[in-house]
């Protein structure tokens, strides 16, 4: 579920238990609007740490400078011993 998904759950919710008074026989619409919030913010919750954990930080690419300066005899790499 993404988190458009969830966001609807929780206006479904909202509008269950705040905008109606309709009375069902055995169904506690507020019960189940209050579900659909709490599952809706859980939804969110999870969404975003999903998304920050796919967040990946590259670090800039820096030039590999060489200032070791080496000269060769021949000698010193073990080639005219």
């Amino acid at each position: 579920m993404g988190l458009g998904g969830c966001i609807i759950l929780i206006a479904a919710g909202a509008i269950l238990t705040f905008a109606t008074d309709w009375d069902m026989q055995g169904v506690n619409l507020d019960l189940v609007g209050v579900i659909f919030m709490i599952v809706g913010l859980i939804g969110v919750a999870t969404f975003s740490s999903i998304a920050r954990r796919r967040r990946v930080v590259v670090p800039p690419a820096t030039p590999v400078v060489d200032d070791t300066t080496r000269t060769r005899d021949g000698y010193s790499d073990g080639y005219g011993v």
